[in-house]
């Protein structure tokens, strides 16, 4: 750029320019997307960017959008092309006024571009949070090393509670499936290396499926769900193939322990499990302790 440190600043954005990215900082005001406040500000590379565009809006704007090259943000990537135009990271609005202004730098960033085609790595850095969220039949938490699922009572199918609680590390992820909660049947599941190929956890209901979270209204958010996609996505991009699964996770609380149980025993009362998985299911929570 002609100046580093130049910032042009349009609707719910502000992105300045430096010799070698473009930081966008976002604002936080109460008309800004969701996504954006939960963002807060991304640092994309120039080697990150295949190209840049310069369009008519709507209402007398102009859009300038950055287009990351594939395979360069795990946010995006997470995202799948699922995202709406108005929750786009990547777009910067701005008035039609100002369509010479935005020309000029979009004609100064693409000189300085030199990388097209797919990244064999992430280049723009995850979003650091949130690390959990509540989906519609439990709670999905990361820690950067493991991915669990805490179900709820009141939305959790029988299979689910069956199955229990469930814990994944990176180390056993080939990736993770997210579907956006304002389409149908939005859910967070998890792939697993050793069904990669097989597509068993593809074929199943992602509401029978122990290693997925659905969405509901209110529950999943794009600006809660899809940060949460993202970090665990670069996290199983960068770690071993080979990476070995703790046989033993942490200790849990023994409060835990006892409100999971009496959960056991009311779907047992109910005729949701039966007497000889009571039994097992019950065993394993107190081998926990």
């Amino acid at each position: 750029m002609s100046r580093m440190g130049d910032v042009l600043a349009g609707l719910h954005a502000a992105w300045e320019f430096e010799s070698d990215s473009v930081l966008i900082r976002y604002e936080r005001g109460i008309r800004t997307p969701k996504l954006f406040q939960a963002l807060g500000e991304r640092r994309v590379p120039l080697e990150a960017i295949a190209g840049v565009t310069l369009t008519r809006g709507k209402r007398g704007t102009v859009v300038l959008r950055v287009e990351p090259r594939p395979g360069a943000d795990p946010l995006m990537e997470a995202a799948a092309g699922q995202l709406k135009d108005s929750g786009d990271p990547y777009r910067l609005v701005l008035p039609a006024e100002r369509e010479v202004l935005a020309e000029y730098y979009a004609e100064e960033l693409q000189g300085l571009l030199t990388e097209s085609g797919p990244a064999d790595r992430f280049l723009v850095e995850p979003p650091k949070g949130p690390l959990s969220f509540k989906a519609y039949d439990g709670k999905a938490s990361f820690d950067g090393r493991t991915v669990n699922f805490r179900w709820f009572w009141t939305g959790a199918s029988s299979a689910k509670w069956k199955a229990g609680d469930q814990s994944f590390s990176v180390g056993e992820l080939n990736g993770v499936e997210w579907r956006s909660p304002e389409v149908f049947e939005g859910h967070l599941r998890l792939l697993r290396r050793d069904e990669a190929g097989a597509g068993a956890g593809a074929a199943a209901q992602a509401d029978q499926d122990p290693a997925a979270v659905v969405f509901g209204l209110g529950y999943g958010p794009v600006h809660e769900s899809l940060p949460f996609a993202a970090a665990v996505l670069a996290a199983v991009r960068t770690s071993s193939p080979v990476a070995a699964v703790s046989a033993a996770g942490p200790r849990r609380d023994p409060a835990d322990i006892a409100e999971r149980i009496r959960h056991l025993g009311e779907l047992h009362q109910a005729g949701l499990v039966t007497d000889e998985e009571f039994s097992v299911k019950k065993a394993e929570l107190l081998a926990e302790l």
